[in-house]
C-alpha cells in the first residue's frame, strides 16, 4: 500500500530550493574557476562570492568583512570558542547553558581538558536560559559566553538580545549558535548584541555542507589551522563556490519569506500541538509559544519514541527522536534531561519540525495516524500503566 508521504524533520535538514539550485549550478559547470587565481576566470567566481557574502550580510544586519564561510554550524561553533580560547595568553573561564548542541558543548568539554573552566547554566522546565544567572556566573576571568538563540530539539527561543547586553556591558565576548533561527526569524546582529554568530544553509533550504559565522568588527579570535589566506586566514581553505552561492540565494529567498512564513508555520504547529496534546498521557516540551514556528516536540508517556519514529516511517512520516546529530545515541537527551524530564518520559520523545512545503493536510495526516500507533504500541508496552 502506497502512503502519503509527508517530511516533518526540517529541523534536521530541509530540501534545497528549485531557485538555490539553479543558482548553485553554474558554479559547478561554467564558472569553475577557483576564486583566488587571478585570470579571468578566477576574477569573475572571486565576484560572485564577494557578491554572496554582502547578500548574506545583508540579510543579517551586518556588514560584509565580518561574514567568514565556513563548512556548517559545526565548524562556525568550533572557530568561535576556540578561537577565543586559542586568542588568550592564560586559561580562563567559560558560560554556556547545559542544552546547548554537541557541537558547543563537547567543545567546551575539550577546553576544560586544556585547563579552561566552564559554567554549563541549567534551564527551567521549558528549556529557557535566565540571564540573571548568565550575569551572576560571570567571574572576572570570564572571556566568552555562548547561549544557542533557540534550542535545536524543545524549540525554546532563548533571550540572546538580553544576554548580549549583559555580556556588552562586562566586555566579555557573547556567541550564538543560531543555526535553527536563521532563516526562520528576523536576526539582526546589531540588535541581537552578538559578537559572533553561527548559521548553517541546510536549515534553511540550501544545500549542506556550507555555513557561515559573523564575527562583529574589531571581535580577534585565532584560526583553528593554517593554510591560505581565505577568508581573511581565520578559515583557510579553497572556497566551496557552489556551497557559498547556495547559502546566500537561501538566505535572501528565506528572509524575504519570514512574516508569511512565520505566521503559516505557527498556525500548523499549534494545530499540530492541539492535536496531540488530546491523546492521553502526552507532554509538550518547551515554551507553548516562546518557540520557533515549526518545531513541535512532546513525549508519548510509555512507550518508546524510537518505535513511535518508525510506525510514522512506515506510514510514509518523517520525524526524528532528538536532534539529528544524536539520534543514534541510547542515552536520552540531555535536553530533555535538562527540563526535568525522567529517563523512561525522555525515551518517548519526537520532535516534528515543519518547514516549507507542509500543509494543513499533512497535519491531518500526522494526527490520523499518530493515535492509533500510540495506541498499538501502548498496549504491547512493557512499562504501560497498571490498571
Amino acid at each position: 500500500m502506497k502512503h502519503k508521504l509527508v517530511y516533518m524533520d526540517h529541523g534536521a535538514t530541509t530540501p534545497v530550493r528549485e531557485e538555490v539550485m539553479e543558482a548553485i549550478i553554474p558554479y559547478f559547470k561554467e564558472h569553475y574557476g577557483n576564486p583566488s587565481s587571478l585570470h579571468a576566470r578566477g576574477r569573475e567566481v572571486r565576484h560572485a562570492v564577494d557578491l554572496a557574502r554582502e547578500k548574506t550580510a545583508e540579510s543579517l544586519g551586518a556588514a560584509a568583512e565580518e561574514i567568514f564561510f565556513t563548512s556548517g554550524g559545526t565548524e562556525s561553533n568550533n572557530i568561535a570558542l576556540r578561537g577565543a580560547a586559542k586568542k588568550r595568553a592564560a586559561a580562563g573561564h567559560i558560560i554556556t547553558s547545559s542544552i546547548e548542541h554537541h557541537a558547543v558543548l563537547d567543545v567546551c568539554k575539550d577546553l576544560e581538558k586544556e585547563g579552561h573552566r566552564v559554567t554549563y547554566l541549567p534551564v527551567d522546565h521549558y528549556g529557557w536560559v535566565d540571564p540573571s544567572a548568565v550575569e551572576a556566573a560571570i567571574t572576572p576571568d570570564t572571556f566568552i559566553i555562548s547561549i544557542m538563540a533557540a534550542n535545536n530539539e524543545v524549540g525554546t527561543l532563548q533571550p540572546v538580545q538580553q544576554i548580549g547586553i549583559i555580556a556588552r556591558q562586562h566586555n566579555i565576548l557573547f556567541h550564538t549558535d543560531a543555526v535553527q533561527v536563521v532563516g526562520h526569524l528576523p536576526v539582526d546582529v546589531k540588535s541581537l548584541n552578538v559578537d559572533l554568530l553561527s548559521l548553517s544553509a541546510h536549515k534553511f533550504n540550501g544545500p549542506k555542507g556550507v555555513g557561515a559565522l559573523y564575527k562583529r568588527k574589531g571581535v580577534r579570535i585565532d584560526p583553528l589551522y593554517r593554510g591560505g589566506g581565505q577568508e581573511r586566514k581565520l578559515r583557510p581553505g579553497t572556497e566551496n563556490v557552489p556551497g557559498v552561492i547556495g547559502l546566500s540565494k537561501a538566505l535572501e529567498l528565506s528572509v524575504s519569506e519570514i512574516p508569511q512564513k512565520k505566521q503559516f508555520l505557527e498556525g500548523l504547529r499549534d494545530q499540530l500541538i492541539g492535536g496531540l496534546l488530546k491523546i492521553e498521557d502526552v507532554i509538550l516540551n518547551g515554551h507553548p509559544k516562546l518557540r520557533l514556528p515549526g518545531n513541535v516536540n512532546v513525549s508519548f508517556k510509555y512507550i518508546e519514541g524510537e518505535s513511535v519514529l518508525l510506525s510514522l516511517d512506515l506510514q510514509g512520516i518523517a520525524t526524528s527522536s532528538g536532534s539529528a546529530c544524536s539520534s543514534g545515541s541510547l542515552e536520552p537527551s540531555h535536553v530533555l534531561s535538562a527540563i526535568g524530564l525522567d529517563h523512561q518520559t525522555s525515551h518517548g520523545s519526537i520532535r516534528f519540525s515543519l518547514g516549507r512545503g507542509n500543509s494543513e493536510e499533512d497535519v491531518n495526516y500526522v494526527l490520523e495516524n499518530v493515535p492509533r500507533i500510540v495506541d498499538k504500541l501502548r498496549k504491547i508496552s512493557p512499562i504501560r500503566k497498571s490498571g
